[in-house]
């Protein structure tokens, strides 16, 4: 098997046409190919699918799943988690049908406040401001309160796969904390529990290494080595925006995964996550 369930085209922040990657995949030989465009957020992001795109969205996945028949093609949807703001994943896996969804956190809700903290992007500054200004330079608050989000995610939306976990370590680059301080380990630990319990499946996500920024994958050696001791469930993600970009680090993370003992992905297959060996 070989599948990516992570896919981002031109309905959201993606670069190419959903055909490029379907074209694509089949010329790398994937069994199964995902597209997941971020689900719309009210006071609408330019990431982010619009109310209005999505009947077109899943017409042309369907018109696709139709002319290429060598393929298994899926439509998902990559959800924000804000609290007070986002609709609950489920809401859209239903109107929709969709066959899985993703969640994941781009952008932090401060407490207390209207204010909100965008920690992807290209922007570097766009982060250290965000930790200047909503946090008075209180690293462990602000990598706190993304953690914290993400667990209340984890707890209170139905969703498949966990996009891309430690994700407040992107602009980080080891400048204002450290993966290994014991501080955010307990932190990390704690999402670990949270994320066997609910047996959500995570994603190794390679989109930082290509793109240059951090050294990693999502997420890092310390969270895979407890996740493969969890026995939780993984997918190799490129997290591609670009059909080019659809097998970058494949053949790495499952040696990375390998080396922690993880023998076996999981994929979709008749409505259910199946495991097969890698």
């Amino acid at each position: 098997m070989k599948c990516n369930y992570h896919t981002h085209t031109h309905f959201c922040d993606g670069k190419e046409n959903m055909r490029f990657f379907v074209d694509k995949a089949i010329e790398l030989q994937f069994n199964h190919l995902g597209f997941s465009p971020h689900a719309p957020i009210s006071n609408h992001y330019d990431f982010t699918l619009t109310d209005e795109e999505i009947p077109k969205y899943l017409g042309e996945v369907e018109s696709l799943q139709q002319k290429y028949p060598q393929i298994t093609i899926y439509k998902g949807m990559e959800c924000d988690y804000i609290p007070g703001i986002t609709k609950d994943f489920i809401y859209y896996k239903n109107k929709y049908s969709l066959n899985y969804m993703i969640g994941g956190v781009h952008l932090i809700k401060i407490p207390n406040s209207k204010d909100i903290w965008f920690i992807d992007g290209s922007k570097r500054a766009t982060y250290d401001e965000g930790i200047a200004c909503f946090f008075s330079n209180d690293i462990k608050k602000a990598v706190t309160c993304f953690w914290e989000q993400t667990y209340e995610m984890i707890e209170t939306q139905e969703f498949d796969i966990i996009a891309h976990l430690d994700k407040i370590k992107m602009h980080n680059q080891n400048r204002f904390f450290k993966e290994e301080e014991e501080w955010y380990k307990k932190l990390v630990d704690h999402a670990i529990a949270l994320i066997s319990k609910k047996k959500l499946i995570v994603e190794i996500n390679s989109r930082g290494i290509y793109r240059q920024r951090c050294a990693h994958f999502y997420p890092s050696d310390y969270i895979l080595e407890q996740l493969a001791k969890a026995n939780v469930s993984f997918v190799i993600s490129s997290d591609a925006h670009k059909a080019e970009e659809l097998p970058l680090y494949y053949e790495k993370a499952k040696v990375k995964l390998k080396s922690f003992g993880v023998d076996s992905l999981v994929a979709l297959i008749n409505k259910e996550w199946a495991s097969y060996k890698i």
